[in-house]
């Protein structure tokens, strides 16, 4: 397993981070499977596990909780906040009101009475960059949280909470957790650069691409990963995109195959190779699945296999950009666009 700084905080965390989304009912997993899990990732060199309140309702957090009894003190313990948890209107967004009430909700999930690194799932338009900064500036005071970070965050918005933290005397975003992949290089144009030039970690999360980069997903085969069991939309071949992905992905197999490579090895090898990104997030949802992405800790790609990628997927660019999630509310909503 190599390690690296995140960001300038000086703690040094795994190049695989374990990411706990498919915990609970979205993946399937049992807590006796995550603990498992956790606990082989844990002995394997993995220190830092990812989560958040979303993630099935509360549940991945809850069963992390359990799984890291007696091993809080060897990891790095990150979740997030921000998207809605339940119907209420304010169970949301980045207000103090919520961010007191999501934490107190998370460290009880988790059984901990701190995490070292809390992110703001989403950026909120409704909500100014002071007010949550403000907010996480006393929760880190108070300490409960250690570090924060965002995720997702479209470049200028990272651009701006930095500016506010300054302006303001508060503290700042020390990391941050975007798409990116093979098949989405988008942030490479606008993002990683923002990203260096304030010092910040970088989490990079579905480095797999939702399992298009797994192995599991080749042409003239029926795609039945559990992912594309409940995101249908994302795996239609008729869909212009998925077609564009299916090609990369046999191009990709190619360059995997004469490098010696499986898949997965080539797609996180991609991710961990950019100066700028500290980890990549994997998500296992069984004992094999770890076991195959743990064979990718120590992969080093070679500069002729990095140039063969770009040849097939050109940098900085996506090829399902709609998936991202950090598409600007007013090119979603017609009425912020006309306002």
């Amino acid at each position: 397993m190599q390690y690296r700084t995140l960001g300038r905080t000086g703690v040094q965390v795994s190049s695989l981070v374990l990411g706990a989304m498919n915990f609970g009912k979205i993946g399937n997993t049992t807590q006796e499977d995550v603990t498992a899990i956790v606990g082989a990732a844990l002995d394997a060199g993995i220190n830092l596990i990812d989560t958040a309140d979303v993630y099935s309702g509360g549940q991945s957090e809850e069963m992390v909780g359990k799984a890291i009894v007696g091993r809080r003190d060897d990891l790095v313990l990150a979740t997030k906040a921000s998207l809605p948890m339940g119907d209420a209107r304010n169970n949301r967004g980045g207000s103090r009101r919520w961010l007191v009430t999501a934490l107190d909700d998370s460290l009880r999930r988790l059984g901990v009475d701190h995490v070292d690194l809390y992110q703001m799932h989403r950026w909120d338009p409704n909500t100014s960059d002071e007010e949550t900064l403000s907010a996480l500036s006393d929760l880190q005071r108070a300490g409960k949280i250690r570090y924060f970070g965002s995720s997702t965050f479209p470049a200028h918005r990272i651009v701006q909470a930095q500016w506010v933290a300054r302006e303001n005397h508060l503290s700042r975003y020390t990391t941050e957790q975007p798409n990116y992949s093979i098949l989405q290089r988008g942030i490479e144009t606008h993002v990683l650069p923002v990203t260096q030039e304030y010092g910040m970690g970088v989490l990079a999360w579905s480095p797999l691409a939702s399992g298009w980069l797994s192995g599991a997903i080749r042409a003239g085969q029926e795609i039945s990963t559990n992912r594309s069991g409940f995101m249908r939309q994302r795996f239609d071949i008729s869909v212009p995109a998925n077609r564009a992905k299916l090609d990369a992905v046999e191009q990709l197999a190619m360059v995997a195959d004469e490098a010696g490579l499986t898949m997965i090895q080539l797609a996180l090898g991609f991710v961990t190779a950019h100066p700028a990104v500290t980890s990549a997030i994997i998500g296992p949802r069984t004992l094999d699945h770890l076991h195959s992405q743990l064979a990718a800790a120590d992969t080093v790609l070679s500069a002729d296999v990095l140039d063969a990628i770009d040849t097939i997927v050109a940098p900085g660019v996506d090829l399902a950009a709609h998936e991202k999630n950090d598409t600007p509310p007013a090119l979603l909503d017609a009425a912020q666009r006309r306002r």
